[in-house]
């Protein structure tokens, strides 16, 4: 499979004035409101680190935790699976389903489960599945993969989800308003909700010491895929584990928070068991999470998915999700997904400015910028690199030898500006001129103006 090019599929959505503005704004918008959430709380430094410690102690101790989740849920009236990657979690999820003859299943969010691919996989055995999520929704409807953890469909428009809507649903093509847009969803889905034979939903935490499962929504898509079907089936990765129920406190203060800069999710659903006549299955899944806990870069476990990195980081804000052409985008798909698939995504940790604001914005102290620079020496190790990158790095490295060598590169480099004729400077040879204009020269390189005005004194004191 070829190498996922971000930089390309990034400049389409910057050279979209209208998308690119308005993304960048409402990203930015969130990233305010945490730091406004997070300036009233005094501790919130403290509970950063905090979390980021029960984190590290449950990954720690995973395998003793994950045992006692089992035996918890089982108590419960949970029938529990084990899914050891993505190709079981869906074999699985197609078993239960056959078994109860579904059909139509309405779906929660779930990032593990666009992971592991469910829904196509669902499908193609004949089982129409439909997202309850609002911005799930509207990008299933547009063929589109979600382009934001938290907020799917961030990248549209409101004029483009009423045409999508004209389109696939009947509704007015001119009549953008949020409200009457929520109102067209709503009668679609709620036909959709009275019908299906089976509810799915994803989870942000599983609480070992009760044996129960917590998940976080804004539109009560959980509570609806949870609740209404005789079925319910959930998906967690096995990093989701918090230890205590009284743990569970800190980090839903820190998830809204640092999400969309809210005091709290509208809804946080806890689920220790099927309602009377409902059959409830958990399955818990690894897909290279035990490979991951065992590699330098384990700490990325710790991501609590709040989208906190991709609402700050630059990059993100301006090229969207899509750009990134993988289930995770933005500064945490840049240091998880070359995990999965070094080849495809090795050009992503490329994708970064250093200004290292991920790392001061998440809410578990993911070591982001350190491991950005971690994938980036494995991609070279592994020569996955592209060629014209390791050309430039062999350059630099003779510039850089000595000190003659750096100087007639930089009396070169001037002649350069001076002499070359612009129609060369600012030709595809030179990208920076694509969105720059060349520097002007100057007369001469810092060192020769030392040497001619500074350092004659220098000698004689």
């Amino acid at each position: 499979m070829s190498q996922v090019n971000q930089v390309k599929l990034g400049a389409r959505f910057i050279a979209d004035e209208a998308h690119r503005v308005s993304h960048d704004r409402c990203l930015w918008a969130a990233r305010m409101r945490r730091d406004s959430v997070a300036a009233v709380i005094p501790q919130w430094e403290e509970m950063r680190q905090l979390a980021s410690e029960i984190k590290l102690h449950t990954l720690s101790h995973l395998a003793d935790y994950l045992e006692m989740f089992e035996k918890n849920l089982k108590a419960n009236g949970v029938i529990v699976h084990w899914a050891k990657d993505a190709d079981e979690h869906n074999r699985i999820v197609a078993d239960i389903f056959a078994k109860h003859n579904v059909k139509t299943v309405t779906k929660g969010k779930s990032m593990l489960m666009d992971e592991c691919g469910m829904t196509p996989y669902l499908e193609k055995q004949g089982i129409a599945v439909y997202e309850a999520d609002l911005g799930e929704r509207i990008q299933q409807l547009d063929h589109q993969r979600p382009s934001h953890i938290v907020m799917p469909a961030i990248h549209k428009l409101r004029s483009d989800v009423a045409r999508l809507f004209a389109e696939k649903l009947g509704s007015d093509p001119e009549n953008d308003d949020p409200k009457y847009l929520n109102s067209v969803m709503r009668r679609d889905m709620r036909k959709n909700y009275i019908k299906v034979d089976a509810g799915m939903s994803g989870v942000n935490f599983g609480i070992a010491e009760t044996g129960g499962i917590v998940v976080c929504t804004n539109e009560g898509n959980a509570d609806i895929s949870a609740a209404l079907p005789p079925l319910y089936v959930a998906s967690m990765g096995i990093e989701k584990l918090i230890p205590r129920q009284k743990d569970l406190a800190l980090f839903i203060r820190l998830l809204s928070r640092s999400a969309l800069g809210l005091n709290i999710t509208q809804y946080t659903s806890h689920y220790h068991g099927p309602r009377p006549g409902q059959e409830m299955h958990l399955i818990i899944v690894d897909n290279g999470r035990s490979r991951r806990l065992m590699a330098e870069h384990w700490e990325v476990l710790k991501c609590i998915r709040c989208g906190a990195c991709m609402n700050t980081c630059p990059v993100f804000r301006r090229t969207s999700g899509l750009s990134y052409d993988a289930p995770y985008m933005g500064p945490i798909g840049i240091v998880l997904e070359p995990s999965y698939d070094l080849h495809r995504y090795a050009r992503l940790p490329y994708s970064c400015t250093h200004c290292g604001s991920c790392g001061n914005v998440c809410p578990v102290k993911v070591p982001i910028p350190k491991l950005v620079f971690y994938w980036r020496r494995k991609v070279v190790d592994e020569r996955q690199d592209e060629p014209v990158h390791r050309a430039e790095e062999t350059a630099m490295e003779i510039v850089l030898r000595n000190s003659t060598n750096f100087q007639l590169s930089e009396r070169l480099g001037l002649w350069a500006l001076r002499a070359l004729p612009d129609a060369l400077l600012e030709s595809r040879l030179n990208p920076w001129a694509t969105w720059h204009d060349n520097p002007i020269p100057p007369r001469e390189t810092f060192r020769q103006y030392y040497n001619r005005n500074h350092k004659k004194n220098d000698t004689d004191e």
